[in-house]
């Protein structure tokens, strides 16, 4: 059998399982599985496609293709004028998902917006550490457990946030992925069933889509949510046809047997903009890839031997090579489509012998490293394997021998969170609600190093106090002063060699109507039609 027939022949076994005559199906060929389907211990946007955006909703949420808020599962909120109590009114009447051995008795309330955050801060909840392996990245990087104070419930359907000191994001923060709203009742079923990890495996929530089943590595099914408190879908049945390869999603879209795909490879780009049958929607990113050194490991640990690597990395050749053009060369670890950028910082120049004395004077010689490459593409990474090859290559010429690893991406993020992680790993973020807080906190700050959260565990006593003051003021100028300071220390103390902001493609079938593309790097398919 070809490659082709093959492509056919499984195309047609997802379809067959899709809903009955008449059905509107939409088939999205994503780019990687999962790591679960509960939204809050994770923070990669593969996860997030598959599980919050599909299943979950959260109190507030994102304009379709802005980061402009607007209500969710609260219909309002009050602000009080210290800014330190936030009070929202939820909406009656939202359903609950049923699935195989569990069918809502109640509506959504007050206890499952309860629920869902006092398992992440509370280490008596049942579900604080219902598995192994879970650890709520987000709300400890963003240093929630410091800044909530308390979460209380006024009555069914008011619940009143206190906080520990005013904080600007912290609206925004709760429009994220790892605030989606779980229900109370099915979390308790589980846990009286001894099951609680299927909450992992088994969503339940309130969203557009309800979960179907899900064949690893290969098929996640979904069928429209009729109770959707903002009406059915337009779509009856969404699936997510798993497919790692580019080039074959990309065959994949033109014969026709997914309507979406996510990150096409740069040189494909064209062919696909020639395809008669098929539109590419794109936009600037709002993101950046970086290369992140563990700053606990020597000789990682100082700031001038992590600035000579840098200056020996070409930069520009990646984004010609890998990026081919759809992208521009980083200097900040923000990008610069967001308030506060410091457009005034000057990049480590690319000058590999004055890395090599550096190094020198350092009293570094004979290094080897690794240089972690992701086995997935992202929106703002193409291919991280050929980025490391060009370090590599580049490194070789100072005297640095560097060696290429890499894992499944589920083991790559969870690996690499790991303070004794040797060398340096090639990762990146799509902002999650367009603050500048997003990234400087939840990547770089002392509490994100403790979580993980922040990959090159690095705590700079100055940043974090400058990241700290400014999100405990609402007057947005002065913001942006302290995150301008912010920027310069990091650039001098370089835990990154910040590497590429990316142009981000979305290919899709011109039958395909009512896809809009989000600014944070979200693909949400409610609204999304296909022409029969």
């Amino acid at each position: 059998m070809t490659i082709r027939s093959m492509l056919l022949a499984g195309a047609a076994a997802v379809l067959m399982t899709a809903g009955g005559a008449g059905a509107k199906t939409l088939v999205y060929c994503s780019e990687a599985s999962p790591e679960g389907f509960d939204p809050a211990p994770y923070t990669s946007g593969t996860t997030f496609d598959a599980s919050s955006r599909p299943v979950y909703d959260q109190l507030v949420e994102f304009k379709k293709g802005t980061t402009e808020l607007e209500p969710g599962l609260a219909e309002s909120w009050d602000i009080s004028e210290d800014g330190l109590t936030y009070t929202f009114h939820l909406r009656p009447g939202v359903k609950f998902h049923s699935v195989d051995g569990f069918t809502p008795s109640r509506d959504f309330n007050a206890d499952d917006v309860l629920f869902s955050f006092d398992r992440q801060a509370n280490k008596d909840n049942p579900y604080y550490a219902y598995a192994p392996s879970v650890s709520y990245e987000y709300y400890n990087g963003m240093d929630m457990p410091k800044i909530v104070k308390s979460i209380e419930k006024v009555d069914d359907m008011t619940v009143k946030f206190t906080l520990n000191e005013p904080n600007a994001p912290f609206l925004s923060d709760l429009a994220m992925d790892f605030a989606s709203i779980l229900s109370k009742e099915y979390a308790d079923k589980l846990a009286a069933d001894d099951r609680k990890a299927d909450i992992n495996n088994v969503p339940v929530g309130t969203g557009p889509f309800e979960f179907v089943a899900y064949q690893k590595d290969a098929v996640i099914r979904y069928k429209a949510n009729p109770d959707y408190f903002k009406g059915k879908a337009p779509i009856d049945d969404l699936i997510f046809a798993i497919t790692p390869d580019p080039a074959v999603r990309m065959q994949k879209l033109q014969a026709g047997e997914c309507q979406i795909m996510p990150y096409p490879s740069p040189a494909d780009l064209q062919a696909l903009k020639s395809d008669e049958n098929i539109k590419v929607e794109e936009q600037p990113g709002l993101n950046v890839a970086y290369l992140a050194y563990n700053t606990k490991q020597a000789p990682f640990d100082k700031a001038e031997v992590r600035k000579a690597l840098n200056m020996a990395i070409n930069k520009q050749a990646i984004i010609d090579a890998v990026f081919q053009g759809a992208g521009q060369v980083a200097k900040n670890p923000i990008p610069p489509t967001m308030w506060s950028y410091n457009n005034d910082i000057k990049d480590d120049a690319f000058d590999p012998e004055a890395a090599k004395k550096m190094l020198a004077d350092a009293g570094v010689k004979d290094l080897e490293m690794n240089i972690w490459a992701m086995p997935v593409q992202r929106p703002y990474m193409p291919n991280a394997r050929r980025t490391a090859e060009l370090m590599q290559a580049d490194l070789a010429k100072i005297g640095v021998k560097a060696n290429i690893v890499s894992y499944e991406w589920g083991e790559y993020l969870k690996k690499s969170k790991d303070p004794t992680r040797d060398g340096a790993v090639i990762l990146g973020w799509t902002g999650d609600n367009g603050d500048p807080d997003n990234f400087l906190a939840v990547l770089l700050s002392c509490a994100a190093a403790e979580s993980g959260s922040n990959r090159a565990f690095w705590c700079n006593k100055d940043f974090d106090d400058l990241i700290t003051k400014a999100a405990k003021t609402t007057d947005q100028a002065e913001r942006t002063k302290l995150y301008e300071q912010a920027q310069v220390v990091f650039k001098d103390q370089a835990p990154w060699d910040t590497i590429a902001h990316s142009t981000v493609f979305m290919p899709m079938s011109k039958k395909v109507s009512g896809y809009v593309m989000s600014p944070l790097g979200h693909h949400d398919f409610y609204g999304v039609d296909i022409q029969e």
